[in-house]
Formats: C-alpha cells, sequence, structure tokens
C-alpha cells in the first residue's frame, strides 16, 4: 500500500451512525404459556411497525435476536417471518448471549447505514418457560465455561455473579442491604410500568428475608426467568424524518467481548469488555462526562451487584463507590441520574433474546416522553444511555440513542 492511500482510512471511532428508530413495540414480560415464540415476536412487531406507520412489505431486512436451547423452533427466524408476514426477506438470527436484542440492533442498523435497505427490523423474543426451572438454569449455566467453570465446578448464574458480589463486597465494603436498594429501586418503577413481569413494590425487609440463591445474593437480587418480545424499526437517514416528527437516532453503539472463563479475568470488580463498550460509544458520540450528558441510563441489572459494577464501567461513579448511588438513592428520578425507570430486568423481565431491545423500547418512549406519570425522567440533555450484557461480560453492548441527528 502506497502512502499516499493511508490518509482516506478513518478510525472507527469517527465514524458516526446514521440511523434512526422509528417505532418500537413490546410485549408484557412474564411467564406466557399461551403464545408460541413465533406469535410473541409478531406482537411486539406488529406493535412496532403501527407504531413507526409502515407496512411489514417496506421491511427490507430483519435481524432477529435469540438464544434458544428451551425453544421447540431450533431454526426460529423463518417461521418468527412466516407468521409475521415478513417473507421473502433478507434475515439473520443473532445471538450474543443475553445482549442478543442489542446485537440485532446493531446489525439493523447496519444493513441501513451500508445503504443494503432504507427499512430494517430489529426483533428480540424468547419462550423461556418451555422448560422446567432447572434446566434453563442449567442452560444458563452453560454460558460461561462450559468444561472448567459448569461441568467441573457446578457454577450456574447466580453463582457466578454471587463470586462478583463477594470480591466487591470484601474490597469496597459495600453491604447485602445496599444490593437490596437496588431490588427496591427497581421493583418500585416496575409496579408502574403495565409491561413489567412483577408490578409489587417490594421493602429492603421484603429483600433481606427472601432465601439464598448464592450468597450473598438472595430471591430478590435475582431478575426471573421470562417470556417475552421487543422489536424496534430502524431507518436510514434518508427517509427516517420523512416518517416520523420525532426519529431516535442511534447516535453510536460500543461493543467488546470478554473471557468466557473467569479465571482469565483481570478483575472480579469490573467487567472489562463494557468498560471497552463504554469508551467506544462514548468517543464516537462525544460524550465526556456520562451524569451529565444523560437524560436516564438503562442498565442490565440481572443481578443487583451488576447494576452496581455498571455504575463504575460507564463512569457514572468513581471506582469503589458505586454502590454508594445506592446507598444514598441517587439513581431515582431526581437524583444523580435516573436508572432503570421501566423497573430494569429485575422487575420487568429478562427474557434473554429480547432483554436489550426492552431497553430501547423503553429509551424511545422516554425519549417522546410517552411514559406514564411517576416514571418519566425529564429530558433536557435529549439523550439515554444504555447498557447491555451478555453472560458476565462475555459481550457487553453501550448504546447511545439521541433526539438529535449526529
Amino acid at each position: 500500500m502506497s502512502n499516499k492511500n493511508v490518509k482516506w482510512f478513518i478510525p472507527a471511532y469517527k465514524w458516526l451512525m446514521t440511523a434512526a428508530i422509528i417505532g418500537v413495540g413490546m410485549t408484557r414480560f412474564g411467564r406466557d404459556l399461551e403464545h408460541q415464540l413465533p406469535e410473541l415476536a409478531y406482537k411486539a412487531i406488529d406493535e412496532a411497525l403501527r407504531d413507526a406507520g409502515v407496512d411489514r412489505r417496506e421491511i427490507g431486512y430483519v435481524a432477529f435476536g435469540n438464544v434458544g436451547g428451551w425453544s421447540s423452533e431450533f431454526f426460529p427466524l423463518p417461521i418468527v417471518c412466516e407468521y409475521a408476514g415478513l417473507n421473502p426477506r433478507g434475515g439473520l438470527r443473532v445471538e450474543a448471549a443475553c445482549a442478543s436484542g442489542s446485537a440485532a440492533l446493531a446489525v439493523a442498523c447496519a444493513m441501513v447505514e451500508s445503504g443494503y435497505t432504507d427499512l430494517a427490523l430489529a426483533v428480540g423474543a424468547e419462550r423461556m418457560n418451555e422448560l422446567p426451572t432447572p434446566q434453563v438454569v442449567e442452560l444458563l449455566g452453560r454460558g460461561g465455561n462450559f468444561f472448567w467453570e459448569f461441568e467441573s465446578f457446578g457454577l450456574t448464574f447466580p453463582a457466578y455473579y454471587a463470586l462478583l458480589a463477594t470480591a466487591y463486597m470484601s474490597r469496597y465494603g459495600a453491604t447485602e442491604e445496599d444490593l437490596a436498594k437496588i431490588a427496591v429501586k427497581n421493583h418500585y418503577y416496575g409496579s408502574m410500568n403495565p409491561k413489567a413481569q412483577f408490578q409489587k413494590r417490594i421493602t429492603i425487609e421484603d429483600v433481606m428475608g427472601s432465601r439464598y440463591i448464592a450468597w450473598p445474593l438472595k430471591l430478590y437480587d435475582c431478575s426471573p426467568i421470562t417470556d417475552g418480545a421487543a422489536a424496534a424499526v430502524v431507518a436510514s437517514e434518508r427517509i427516517a424524518s420523512k416518517l416520523t416528527d420525532t426519529p431516535i437516532w442511534v447516535k453510536a453503539q460500543g461493543m467488546a467481548t470478554g473471557t468466557a472463563n473467569l479465571t482469565m479475568r483481570r478483575s472480579l470488580v469490573s467487567l472489562e469488555s463494557v468498560v471497552e463498550a463504554a469508551k467506544e460509544a462514548y468517543e464516537r458520540a462525544g460524550v465526556e462526562n456520562p451524569i451529565k450528558e444523560f437524560d436516564l441510563a438503562l442498565i442490565h441489572d440481572c443481578f443487583t451487584i451488576a447494576e452496581i459494577i455498571a455504575y463504575e464501567d460507564l463512569g457514572i461513579a468513581e471506582r469503589g463507590k458505586g454502590y454508594l448511588l445506592a446507598r444514598e438513592e441517587q439513581t431515582y428520578i431526581g437524583g444523580l441520574i435516573p436508572v432503570n425507570t421501566d423497573g430494569g430486568l429485575k422487575s420487568k423481565g429478562h427474557p434473554i433474546g429480547a432483554s436489550g431491545l426492552g431497553m430501547v423500547y423503553e429509551a424511545v418512549r422516554q425519549l417522546r416522553q410517552e411514559v406514564d406519570r411517576g416514571r418519566q425522567a425529564p429530558i433536557n440533555r435529549g439523550q439515554v444511555l444504555i447498557h447491555n450484557v451478555g453472560g458476565t461480560g462475555h459481550f457487553a453492548y453501550v448504546t447511545i440513542l439521541s433526539l438529535e441527528k449526529p
């Protein structure tokens, strides 16, 4: 390669995304034994298309976030597209563990930005309750290093995050009551979310009195097994503003992976993949101070300790002080920065492949100020931060949605 050509190569972080979300849909999350996987997906797709005001025939590509394993459908995308009237279309099933929904959004945005299509659909759906709870727990436990961690030591996901919790508590002095504060906050907002799995407020005493799953994590520290679906219609820069007065721009996405084996991690009190994904997203969006530049954050709280560690990995709190945000209740509306105004995975539910797009659903409606009173955050900066983790940091996606075009 001659030197004269080098100048044409632009650093990746300077590439600005030019896709916008123009419609979102979501089912109520929970235990759904009535609807099969294609039906769940269809309900979210139909709502998203109606919200966007576009016909399904205009969709040029479908990215489907789905983990499966518990599902009777081994190749779910074709049957979802068939059921939703989306054939023939280009499409892809996307799997990034619990971050599959955000990965599906990334694929949909890439298809739009590449010029392949002006309209793409990102969908996430999961029907986890097709299997009994012990089998679901086993399948989730296989998400780490199977032979070293699961097969040899029998680690399940509560046990993985219990290791993180004990390391964090030992190093920084956080308590079980600090973890409980996360659960109480998220159930508080979930109680006002008509699409949340759990719509009941809880107290510190409720959390502390619940049974241990993997010390120090108790029942109320853990997200539930959930069925549900969510979807987003992604439009190109060329047509987004023609289709809606309030396009929500995907200003940046940062992505990173982490080691499968926890023993290969440099720290158990931070997820390096999240740090790297956040750094990438912030550089692309020009974010210097996340506390001052986001109206709210939607954080992957599969377990209460995960939300606390995320505060630090995302730069919302100093290292070792994330638990103080919980203790001082600074992540409620009116505090330093509202977090998980939809109830989070803890209360809203966690249908693995749909969770990331469930966050997108909340972020879009918050930015459009369509959320019910009581959990509508003040929209002053016009930006929302979304943090979606797969496994214990095996995948990390940090997405920034904005009212302002990049």
